[in-house]
Order: C-alpha cells, then structure tokens, then sequence
C-alpha cells in the first residue's frame, strides 16, 4: 500500500462515486450551495462540460482508493476569460482533515501552465474556515466578497471569491 496520491482523468465510470462525494459534502452546508443531493443524471452535462485536453475533471487517488476529485471549469464561458478557471476541490469525508487538500491543491498549480491557465478563482463559503485557510496557505487573495448571497438552512452566508495569479 502506497501513501501516494494519484491523479486521473475522470471517465464516466466515475461518475457515481464523484456525485457520492459531492453529496457527502451537502449535510455539512459549508461546501456547496445545493441543499438535497444530485443524481448522477443530475450530473451528466456538467460531466460532459469537462474536457481532458483544456477543462480536466480529475479523480484522486489515496492508497489505491478515489478519495475526492478536482476540477476546472471555465470562468464566465466568454473567450476573454478562457485562461481563468474555477478550481474546486472535494474530498471523500473519511479523506478530510488528513493533508489531502494540500496535495491536490499543490498537484493543480502545477498543471496549470498545461492547460494555458495564468488565474485560478475558488468560491468559498465566508464559513467555511478549513477550505480558506488552504487556499490562503498557497497565496490565494480574496478578490470579492458576496455578502449573504446564500441563504442555508435560514442562515445568511457570505460567498468569497478567492484568486491566484499563476504566470
């Protein structure tokens, strides 16, 4: 057994553990916005709006088992932006807390000059402390702060917008 974390690209067989963790993250109401889960139906064309050459959805590996996945997705769908993504991360709920996030988050800079990216963005929830932190520790600025724009469980939440130059 190997401590080593892997990266690939994520193929529709995929699909149903990356919703499972995606869901995994909805009771917490610090990850995402989506209140219930999603099926993997639910799922099908933002799968298909990834691409493997210029907007790669990864799935992570953790001794031998997915352990989260990562993805970039395109800012604003407009050709000026096309070297700006949204980077998000998301981990199994066994895998949190164990370092995961550095390694991947560390794993996806380095990829981008790959993929012609010169400006990571991720959209983090005011609250949600663990995932700020990790971003601030790799140089991250908040450039935009959307207050109680969310609104969970009857509490108002504020959405950052967090971003890295890379070239």
């Amino acid at each position: 057994m190997t401590n080593e974390v892997t990266f690939r690209i994520a193929t529709l067989e995929d699909l149903p553990i990356i919703v499972e963790i995606y869901n995994s993250t909805i009771p917490s109401r610090m990850v995402t916005a989506d209140t219930e889960p999603v099926t993997v139906e639910d799922r099908l064309q933002w799968f298909y709006s990834h691409n493997p050459e210029k907007r790669p959805l990864w799935v992570v590996e953790f001794e031998e088992d997915i352990c989260g996945w990562v993805s970039f997705q395109s800012f604003y769908g407009r050709p000026a932006y096309d070297a700006t993504v949204e980077v998000s991360i998301y981990l199994h709920e066994t895998y949190r807390g164990k370092g995961l996030g550095k390694k991947i988050l560390s794993k996806v800079i380095e990829e981008c000059p790959k993929y012609k990216i010169d400006t990571l963005l991720a959209f983090i929830f005011g609250h949600n402390e663990p995932s700020l932190k990790l971003f601030y520790s790799f140089g991250f600025e908040k450039w935009g702060h959307l207050p109680e724009v969310a609104e969970l469980d009857g509490v108002k939440r504020d959405l950052l917008i967090l971003g890295k130059k890379i070239r």
